[in-house]
């Protein structure tokens, strides 16, 4: 293994967890298995059981593996570190007792990694991909959600031993490139990394390839996703949340899309990257019965651009 490709359950819709229409997360599994995937992320807190054991057999018996956990809340409020580290400790508790996922000998930190993104505020959900539109914190509010994601991973690093990676998300209040540079100066290396996101960084206006050669040295994980130009210059246009977006089919199978993958293939291999790629395509999952085909498509054209 040098570069191992992976997917996760928004690619099935799963990303607010009190949404009645989610796919059962055993179907998901199955799914995942049948596209010919050997590994996922668990998704949001709160979808897939606590259940060491349970789950623990679920995958083995798929032969699958949990590349990431993921905490998918609110980092800004200090009233909310409570509730922040109580997610850290169930999630980290579980993805360290699953079955380990492969490593690579240039692979900077061991997975499963706990990604990190921040969301909820209405305001910025709605300024979505529009960096000149959307409200910018208050330096005491930064350095308060700064506090938050260092509580975070301090805790995934020094009690479980696992890597927290900040994902900067559209719709959060880390997502323009100002806040990727502004997080990057204030988050030493040493206290988290990266998951770079394609799909989001198209969607902030910037330039993945470039992007990801800029913070190389962040780069602990990365989530690949493709965009339809033609449902992303509409959706530009309107007022509309994130999700909404996605529910219209501005995220694509990979390869369908507008986004450079030969380009960053060159890119990984320059910088000599080594880990995981997570493919995503978040939809609603009221049509999740597209999601077995649409995970495949992208996994297909990966390996044929040299993934």
């Amino acid at each position: 293994m040098s570069i191992a490709v992976t997917t996760a359950p928004c690619c099935w819709g799963v990303d607010d967890v009190r949404n009645p229409n989610l796919p059962a997360w055993e179907l998901v599994f199955d799914e995942v298995n049948d596209a010919g995937y050997d590994g996922m992320e668990l998704g949001p807190y709160g979808y897939v059981p606590l259940d060491i054991d349970l789950v623990s057999r679920a995958l083995v018996s798929r032969g699958l593996y949990i590349v990431a956990g993921t905490i998918f809340n609110d980092l800004l409020d200090p009233g909310n570190r409570k509730n922040l580290l109580r997610q850290t400790e169930e999630i980290c508790a579980l993805i360290t007792s699953l079955p380990k996922p492969p490593q690579s000998a240039g692979q900077r930190f061991a997975a499963p990694y706990l990604t990190v993104m921040d969301w909820g505020h209405d305001e910025r959900d709605f300024a979505a991909g529009h960096p000149d539109k959307a409200p910018r914190l208050d330096d005491a509010a930064w350095a308060s959600m700064m506090d938050n994601i260092r509580a975070i991973a301090d805790l995934a690093r020094e009690k479980y031993g696992v890597r927290a990676t900040i994902h900067p998300h559209a719709g959060g209040y880390i997502e323009f490139e100002d806040e990727i540079e502004r997080l990057a100066s204030d988050i030493p290396q040493e206290v988290a990394g990266f998951c770079l996101d394609t799909g989001h960084t198209f969607y902030a206006g910037m330039d993945p390839v470039e992007t990801l050669r800029k913070y190389a040295d962040r780069l602990d994980y990365i989530h690949f996703k493709d965009i339809d130009k033609a449902v992303f210059d509409r959706v530009m246009g309107e007022r509309i949340r994130f999700f909404e977006a996605c529910a219209q089919g501005v995220m694509c199978p990979i390869g369908n899309g507008c986004i450079d993958y030969p380009a960053i293939r060159i890119l990984l291999g320059d910088l000599g990257y080594e880990g995981f790629i997570t493919v995503e395509q978040e939809r609603d999952p009221r049509n999740a019965g597209g999601s077995l085909a649409d995970v495949k498509l992208s996994r297909d054209y990966l390996k044929s651009a040299g993934f």
